[in-house]
C-alpha cells in the first residue's frame, strides 16, 4: 500500500509533537510525514527516514503552514490521491487512518473529511454565524458536514487541485469552513467520520488571539460566502455580545478577551488580515482579585 502523505503544522511543543509522530506511526497504515515547523525557538528534534522538515522561517499561522505541506503534495503526482492535515498534538487512535480510507472509499465526490472527537456534534454552516456545531446524526460512519475540523483531516488530490487550497488571510480560524464552501460551490462534499477517532487536548495560543481571530475570521468568512448584509447582521451580533460580556461577565465565553473582540471588529472593518496583533499572541499574567 502507497504510504499517506501526513502533514504535521508545529510550533513550540517539541514533546506534544513526538507523541503526535508516534501516533501516526501506530497506525495501521503506513504513513510519511512532512513537518512544517511555524517559527519554533528550537527547531523540532526529529530525525528519521519517515519525517521530513521544513522550517517555514516564522509564525505564519496554521493555514499558511499547512498550505507549504498542501503544495509540496500537490507538487508530487506519486504522493497519492489523499494527504491529511493535524495540528502538532492531535493523537489519532491506531485505526484512525484505515477507517476514514475505507469509509472515503465509498464516497466518490468527498473532497474534504474529518475524524471523529468524540463530542457528538458535527460542524455546520449558518449564514450569519459562520462554523456552529450541531448534534450528530450517525453513529459510524460517514455523516455530511457543512467542513471538516482542523483537529485531523483529509483533503483529496482532485479537489484541492480545483477549488485551492486555504486562504492565508485567515491566519488560523475558519479557514476550513471557507475552503469547504469553495469545494460545495465546485460540486465537492465535506464530511465527518464517525468511529475513526482522535484527540487534540491542548490549547497553545493565548485567549486574546483566539477570540481575535474566531471573530475576525467569522465576519469574513460570512462577508466572503454570504454577502454584505449578512456581514453586517453579524457584525451587529457581536457588538451586542460585546456590550453584553462587558455588562454581565457570566456570559462571556471561555475565551472572551475585550481587547481581542474591539481589534477583531476594527481590523475586519479597515480590512486587516492575516496574523493578528503580536502583542495577543503574548500570555498574559492572571488578574489578581
Amino acid at each position: 500500500m502507497q504510504p499517506l502523505r501526513v502533514v504535521i503544522v508545529h510550533r513550540d511543543q517539541p514533546t506534544r509533537l513526538v507523541d503526535t509522530i508516534d501516533a501516526f506511526r501506530a497506525q495501521d497504515v503506513p504513513v510519511t510525514i512532512t513537518i512544517v515547523d511555524n517559527g519554533s525557538v528550537v527547531p523540532p528534534p526529529v530525525e528519521a527516514a519517515d519525517v521530513a522538515v521544513v522550517l517555514a522561517g516564522g509564525n505564519l499561522g496554521f493555514g499558511p503552514a499547512a498550505n507549504i505541506g498542501y503544495r509540496a503534495f500537490l507538487a508530487d503526482q506519486d504522493a497519492g490521491e489523499w494527504v491529511v492535515l493535524a495540528p502538532h498534538d492531535a493523537l489519532p487512535a491506531p485505526t484512525c487512518l484505515s477507517r476514514m480510507l475505507s469509509v472515503l472509499a465509498e464516497q466518490p465526490r468527498a473532497g474534504l473529511a474529518c475524524a471523529d472527537v468524540g463530542d457528538g456534534a458535527t460542524p455546520v454552516l449558518d449564514p450569519y454565524f459562520g462554523g456552529i456545531l450541531a448534534p450528530a446524526r450517525v453513529a459510524e460512519g460517514w455523516e455530511p458536514a457543512g467542513h471538516p475540523h482542523g483537529t485531523l483531516m483529509f483533503a483529496r488530490r482532485a479537489c484541492l487541485d480545483e477549488v485551492g487550497i486555504f486562504d492565508e488571510r485567515y491566519f488560523a480560524y475558519c479557514e476550513e469552513a471557507d475552503l469547504a464552501l469553495r469545494a460545495r460551490s465546485a460540486g465537492w462534499e465535506s464530511g465527518l467520520v464517525r468511529g475513526a477517532m482522535v484527540t487534540n487536548p491542548h490549547i497553545s495560543s493565548t485567549s486574546a488571539a483566539i477570540d481575535y481571530l474566531q471573530l475576525r475570521n467569522t465576519l469574513l468568512l460570512v462577508r466572503e460566502h454570504s454577502g454584505r448584509y449578512h456581514a453586517f447582521i453579524r457584525l451587529c451580533i457581536a457588538l451586542w455580545h460585546l456590550a453584553s460580556g462587558v455588562v454581565v461577565p457570566a456570559r462571556r465565553g471561555p475565551y472572551w478577551d475585550l481587547e481581542g473582540r474591539l481589534r477583531a471588529l476594527l481590523d475586519f472593518l479597515h480590512g486587516r488580515f492575516g496574523p493578528p496583533p503580536a502583542h495577543l499572541l503574548v500570555r498574559r499574567p492572571p488578574r489578581r482579585g
